[in-house]
C-alpha cells in the first residue's frame, strides 16, 4: 500500500457533490450494491458465508437500535438521538476487526460498535436521555465514553496509542499482548485542528493508532467537497502514514482493510487513515432537517446501495439462508426493540453529587471539596424547602 500518491484527477471543486463522489475506481469493494462478490487485488474476505450472515444480523440489530433511538426521541423520552442509518456496514465491519485486547474511541454515533463491545443499552440510552453521561465500564469493554465534542476522541486516542507503545503491547510476539487503537471521526471533524494535531503526533511517534473516518459526505449541512480539494484518505500521505478508501456500504471490504490497518499497527508499523465511503440517510441528529440542504434524488441513489439489502441479497442467492432465516431474525429484532424501549423507560436520573465521583479515578482536594459544597447547599435547600411547608 505503499505507493506515492496519485495527483487528484476527479472533478473540479466547484462541481455539485453528485459529481465530485463518483470515484468508484479507487475504492476497495468486494461486494456490490446488486449482492455480487467481486474481486481485488489488494484485499480478500477469507470468512465463510456464516460469517457473512452473523454481519447481516448485526447489521439489521443495530438498524433495529437505531430506529428505536429515533422514535424514543420523537416521543418525548431522548432528548436528542444521532441517527447511524445507512452506516451499518462501515460500523460493524470496523468492529469486527477488532481484537479484545484492541481498544475504541468512539465519536457519539458508533452505536453498532457499541453493540459488539457489549455495551449495555441502558447506558447507551442514558446520554441521550439526559440520566446519565453513559458510564459504562471503559475497561471491561473496551470501548471509551461517546465523545460530544467533535474530534477530541483522536486526541484521547492517539495518547491512549502511545501509551501502549510504551507498555510494549506493539510488535510484542505474545498475541494476548498485542494491541491498537481504533478512533472514529467523521467527514467533518478531519477539518478540526484537534484531529490534525491527532495526525501529527500519530505519524511522528508510530503510534498503533488506525483512525477510521466515516465520510458519510455531509458534515451536518455542508458536504465533503467543501472542506478538502481531493479525497480524504489522500491527505493521509502529507502526515506521512498510508490512506485508503473503502466502500463503507460494503461491510466485507470494510471488514478485510480495517484487519489490514490493525494487524500493522499491531505489529509496530505506525498509523493509518481509512475513508470509509458511505452515506448518512437520515439526520445529522434528531434535531436536523437534512431536506433544507440536500436532494431527495441524492438519498434515492444511495437508498440503492444499502449495505443490508446487499448482503441480503447475496445471501439468498448462494442458498446461505432462506426466507424462514429472515423471519427469525425479523423476530429476534422486535425482540430487541420492546428491550430497547424498556430500557429507556426505566432509566433514572443520579443524583448530582455522584458526577463529582466520576472527573477522576482518584479525586483531588479541590473536586472533593466541590462535592462537600454542593451537597452541604442541597442538605440546606431541602431542609429550608421542608420547613416552608
Amino acid at each position: 500500500m505503499s505507493q506515492p500518491v496519485q495527483p487528484w484527477s476527479g472533478p473540479p471543486v466547484t462541481a455539485g457533490l453528485a459529481d465530485a463522489v463518483t470515484a468508484s475506481d479507487e475504492m476497495v469493494q468486494l461486494l456490490t450494491p446488486e449482492g455480487r462478490r467481486v474481486q481485488h487485488p489488494e484485499f480478500a474476505f477469507t470468512g465463510d458465508d456464516a460469517e457473512i450472515a452473523g454481519y447481516l444480523r448485526e447489521m439489521v440489530l443495530a438498524r433495529r437500535y437505531d430506529q428505536e433511538g429515533t422514535s424514543l426521541q420523537r416521543q418525548g423520552e431522548l432528548g436528542l438521538w444521532p441517527p447511524l442509518l445507512g452506516q451499518e456496514a462501515a460500523q460493524i465491519g470496523s468492529g469486527r476487526a477488532v481484537r479484545d485486547t484492541d481498544m475504541i474511541f468512539p465519536t457519539y454515533r458508533e452505536h453498532g460498535v457499541a453493540m459488539l463491545r457489549d455495551v449495555p443499552v441502558a447506558n447507551m440510552l442514558g446520554l441521550f436521555r439526559g440520566t446519565s453521561m453513559g458510564d459504562w465500564d471503559i475497561e471491561a469493554t473496551r470501548f471509551a465514553q461517546y465523545q460530544i465534542i467533535i474530534g477530541a476522541q483522536t486526541l484521547h486516542a492517539t495518547g491512549y496509542a502511545m501509551g501502549i507503545q510504551h507498555d510494549g503491547a506493539v510488535g510484542n510476539p505474545d498475541p494476548e499482548r498485542n494491541a491498537a487503537v481504533l478512533a472514529f471521526h467523521g467527514d467533518g471533524a478531519s477539518s478540526q485542528g484537534d484531529v490534525n494535531e491527532s495526525y501529527v503526533f500519530a505519524a511522528s511517534f508510530r503510534a498503533p493508532v488506525v483512525f477510521f473516518c466515516t465520510n458519510n459526505q455531509w458534515a451536518i449541512s455542508e458536504p465533503t467537497i467543501r472542506q478538502s480539494r481531493i479525497p480524504l484518505y489522500q491527505r493521509a500521505w502529507g502526515y506521512g502514514f498510508p490512506g485508503i478508501r473503502v466502500d463503507g456500504n460494503d461491510v466485507l471490504a470494510v471488514k478485510v482493510v480495517t484487519d489490514w490497518a490493525m494487524e500493522r499497527a499491531r505489529e509496530g508499523q505506525g498509523p493509518a487513515f481509512i475513508e470509509a465511503f458511505t452515506y448518512r440517510m437520515g439526520a445529522h441528529t434528531t434535531s436536523d432537517d437534512p431536506s433544507k440542504y440536500r436532494l431527495s434524488e441524492e438519498t434515492e441513489a444511495w437508498r440503492r446501495k444499502d449495505p443490508i439489502e446487499r448482503v441480503k441479497t447475496y445471501l439468498l442467492g448462494v442458498g446461505a439462508i432462506d426466507e424462514a432465516w429472515l423471519a427469525d431474525l425479523d423476530a429476534e429484532a422486535d425482540e430487541f426493540g420492546e428491550h430497547v424501549r424498556a430500557a429507556c423507560k426505566s432509566l433514572r436520573s443520579e443524583p448530582l453529587a455522584h458526577r463529582f465521583d466520576k472527573v477522576f479515578r482518584v479525586p483531588t482536594a479541590e473536586v472533593e471539596d466541590q462535592r462537600d459544597a454542593h451537597i452541604s447547599y442541597l442538605a440546606g435547600f431541602e431542609a429550608a424547602e421542608g420547613s416552608s411547608r
